[in-house]
């Protein structure tokens, strides 16, 4: 790998102690992964909005505290990018469409967090309407491509981020979860991401992210990335959070210090109701299963049944998340057809009424609960397929009205909706590949187990050497 190379896939602890010793600036730093974006993201369609004057100026005022010898923030002069979902002072918060024009007044909880603790913010990333589906496809901004072969898709909905991370554009970048959209991205462009457990991230000035189901948290290639970055954006905002979690007895960043003890690690390639997992997902959790079981960890099959009631606690939280965010639209008549269709159904069906949404998050409770007992009872940790197959060709969503979208959707999200109707914290990690694309499996935890996910994923990290592999990079149009 050349120099150039090295920085671009360097990761965020890496460049921040590089930064913080003085080895490298923090204007060097950030004109560094400018330039690749200016490069590769023509191809890629990775970024909404570059903010190069911003992230120099920001660059700049970091050198000169550096100057003055106070102390460094935990992430100083980390390259950082944002999905357009998240508030970001001075530019529109798009939603990755084309009805909001208005730019934010301020920074969002998790992006004023990142610039406290040191990181530039380059610019947001590029995401479909909403989040609704796990295409990073839109008639705003057309279709983000993947790294590995730009025919195909990153997944969605937090592509773009996954894309740029992947592509070396910056080491690290900020996305959502509502069925899947940290993990199912990081599979398909082949890094690592956790969805973090319900409550741990704050929403503020939203006081959730679609209900119960959505957590804000970060892609990154390492998993000491994104240790740190949860360790410096994880907490809520008083008054305004809908949600909250219990704090870790250490940060994540002391738990990657330590190795997990032999754990209890089940097996289930079970899939939910009408998903049909193909050979190589399959093939994926096998390869990570023998990993884990060469890392001296009990790994046993432990296929259990997703209950059939998921899909009528999530649904209404899913049209209703984006329904309320499209209510909320300045120009609606922009908003896409499909868009328009998915709000007047769950308005029709009466999905999306405030009873509806309150039993539905009710159910979900008690969901959880039940997994607790019959999945978590016995195991550790869960092991499952993160999607049912690798990446599927760009143009998912070409000529398809809502309902023919959403069913094709739900398949993608099968293995990871459930742990966002119930709020377990769960992690995809890379696992091989396929004729040249990512494969991934998931770790899925019971509560408030994000420090041994990190662990275990760690150790995967360093027994695999995945962030070693790197898409090839001749990717300028």
């Amino acid at each position: 790998m050349s120099t150039h190379d090295t920085l671009a896939f360097a990761g965020v602890v890496d460049i921040a102690t590089k930064t913080r010793s003085g080895e490298l600036t923090a204007r060097e730093v950030t004109d560094f992964f400018l330039d690749r974006i200016a490069r590769f993201n023509p191809t890629l369609n990775a970024f909404i909005t570059v903010l190069d004057g911003e992230a120099r100026a920001a660059a700049d005022a970091l050198d000169a505290k550096a100057s003055s010898g106070v102390e460094l923030g935990p992430l100083h002069a980390v390259p950082i990018a944002i999905k357009a979902e998240n508030d970001v002072a001075g530019i529109p918060t798009t939603f990755g469409g084309a009805a909001f024009t208005t730019p934010a007044r301020a920074d969002c909880a998790v992006v004023a967090r990142l610039r406290e603790a040191g990181a530039v913010i380059v610019g947001t990333t590029a995401m479909p309407e909403f989040g609704i589906w796990p295409y990073t496809e839109s008639v705003a901004n057309g279709a983000t491509r993947n790294p590995w072969n730009t025919a195909y898709s990153p997944a969605g909905s937090s592509g773009g981020s996954a894309a740029a991370v992947s592509a070396g554009l910056v080491p690290a970048a900020i996305g959502g979860d509502g069925g899947g959209s940290i993990r199912l991205p990081a599979a398909w462009c082949g890094i690592f991401g956790l969805k973090p457990q319900r409550g741990r991230v704050s929403a503020a000035p939203n006081a959730s992210l679609w209900g119960a189901l959505g957590t804000i948290g970060p892609l990154t290639r390492y998993v000491e990335d994104t240790a740190l970055i949860l360790d410096c954006v994880s907490g809520v905002t008083e008054g305004v959070d809908k949600h909250s979690a219990p704090e870790w007895n250490m940060t994540l960043t002391e738990a990657l210090e330590h190795s997990p003890e032999r754990l209890r690690i089940g097996v289930s390639t079970a899939a939910p109701l009408g998903t049909v997992l193909k050979n190589p997902a399959r093939r994926a959790v096998e390869a990570t299963a023998t990993a884990l079981k060469a890392l001296g960890h009990d790994v046993f099959e432990h296929d259990f049944s997703y209950p059939p009631t998921l899909a009528l606690s999530f649904v209404p939280q899913y049209l209703n998340g984006f329904s309320e965010e499209a209510h909320a639209a300045e120009h609606p008549d922009l908003l896409e057809r499909r868009t328009r269709r998915g709000v007047r159904l769950g308005k029709w069906t009466g999905l999306t009424s405030p009873q509806m949404v309150r039993k539905a998050e009710a159910k979900s409770a008690q969901i959880g609960q039940k997994l607790m007992r019959e999945v978590f009872s016995d195991v550790d940790l869960l092991l499952t397929p993160t999607v049912p197959h690798p990446a599927v060709p760009i143009g998912q969503l070409d000529a398809h009205g809502f309902l023919p979208a959403a069913l094709k959707a739900s398949g993608v999200a099968s293995f990871t909706s459930p742990w966002n109707a119930v709020g377990n914290p769960a992690a995809a990690v890379p696992s091989g590949f396929h004729d040249g694309l990512p494969l991934s499996a998931q770790l899925v935890g019971p509560f408030n187990s994000e420090p041994l996910l990190c662990q275990v994923a760690r150790q995967l990290q360093d027994a695999t050497a995945w962030p070693a592999h790197v898409p090839p990079q001749g990717l300028e149009p």
